[in-house]
């Protein structure tokens, strides 16, 4: 397919290369190594229009379709994975299942918030006893009057502290089993809500993970985020549509390894020659540029038929499984090209080893797109 950008797309892709370059560069390393939440650099993005990136302009978003959406978290990915994630959530499982699915309520106050970027946004999903099996929550959500009270535990929440919103799924209705599932928007200033410690994590160590606690946690009935018992359908559209922006953080953080890959290998000298002289590095190089078309290209038809095509969530789970083992693979070779110094956190090549593994993972595991993938086909 042709993806030749129109003029708005190439002039936003520019802006968030130039403020990634010029404003997240400098000072990654050391935000990686203090685990230092980059407040002052969000807030610049939400300035930006980059943290409500598909909502609505009447609802203080920019208004973008997702393919433009995607270009933008690639350019920020190849310089920070940590912010990139951030950004990713706040925009994907949080903003957008608010647009598709909250009232008017909740769009014209909680979500206005959210895409002005005066307010980071989470999603509430996983649990100390539930990661892909999502059905085996055992977090609650009661009716008492015009309110709601949850009970419960989430774990490896994005954004957890930082956050002022988040979307959370809880069981509504114990006998209903899976048609039991309600999701919420939970202000984390309401009653009976915390946040735990921080997650010690092997990468993106400048992003915020934790778990979220709720014990008596009471929000406004209106809170409920669409029809009570659609909770489970509304999480599984939601993954749907954020799985673009994992593949497209993989895109990005593929590109920046190719790049380091290069840049070495033309300056590494052995043998008398730079290792770029030599086939086997040559080859290395060319798998990771062939590679790396081809996860660009899947990421890229995916975003562009996601709110179009019936398929869009095969395509969207296609582009995250390839693009996120492509770029582990593109991270392992870049490093091997850099011997013993790509063991050394000295090299950019070290930190964007470690931010990767993740990708396989969050979003659903590699596993579970495949199962995605392939039901789809056999259903069709």
């Amino acid at each position: 397919m042709d993806f030749g950008f129109d003029e708005e797309q190439e002039l936003i892709r520019d802006q968030v290369r130039r403020f990634a370059e010029e404003r997240i560069a400098p000072g990654v390393r050391q935000r990686d190594q203090d685990h230092e939440f980059p407040a002052e650099v969000l807030a610049e993005m939400g300035e930006l229009g980059l943290l409500g990136m598909m909502v609505p302009e009447s609802y203080d978003g920019a208004e973008l379709d997702p393919l433009t959406y995607c270009v933008a978290i690639e350019e920020v990915a190849r310089i920070c994975p940590a912010t990139a994630v951030t950004m990713s959530v706040t925009n994907s499982v949080c903003c957008w299942p608010i647009a598709r699915f909250g009232s008017e309520l909740l769009k014209t106050s909680v979500l206005k918030e959210l895409a002005s970027g005066e307010a980071l946004g989470g999603f509430g999903l996983t649990e100390p006893g539930s990661g892909s099996d999502a059905g085996s929550m055992k977090t609650t959500a009661q009716r008492d009057g015009d309110s709601w009270i949850l009970n419960g535990e989430k774990a490896w929440i994005t954004n957890a502290g930082p956050g002022k919103y988040f979307v959370v799924l809880a069981i509504s209705d114990p006998q209903a089993g899976k048609k039991g599932i309600s999701a919420f928007v939970v202000p984390a200033s309401s009653p009976g809500f915390s946040v735990g410690t921080s997650e010690e994590k092997l990468g993106l160590k400048a992003s915020r993970t934790a778990p979220l606690y709720f014990s008596d946690c009471r929000i406004p009935a209106a809170n409920l985020l669409g029809e009570e018992g659609k909770g489970l359908r509304i999480a599984l559209a939601t993954l749907d549509h954020s799985r673009l922006g994992i593949a497209a953080q993989a895109v990005g953080i593929h590109q920046r390894a190719l790049e380091l890959a290069v840049e070495y290998a033309k300056e590494r000298v052995q043998f008398g020659v730079p290792i770029a002289k030599h086939q086997a590095i040559q080859f290395s190089i060319a798998q990771m540029a062939t590679e790396l078309a081809a996860a660009r290209e899947l990421t890229y038809h995916a975003a562009s038929v996601a709110e179009s095509s019936r398929q869009a969530g095969r395509l969207a789970a296609q582009a995250k499984v390839y693009a996120s083992e492509a770029a582990n693979r593109a991270c392992f070779a870049s490093l091997q090209i850099h011997g013993g110094n790509g063991f050394c956190e000295d090299y950019d090549i070290a930190r964007l080893y470690r931010d990767v593994r993740v990708t396989t993972i969050y979003e659903g595991t590699s596993e579970m797109q495949r199962l995605v993938i392939a039901r789809h086909i056999l259903n069709s």
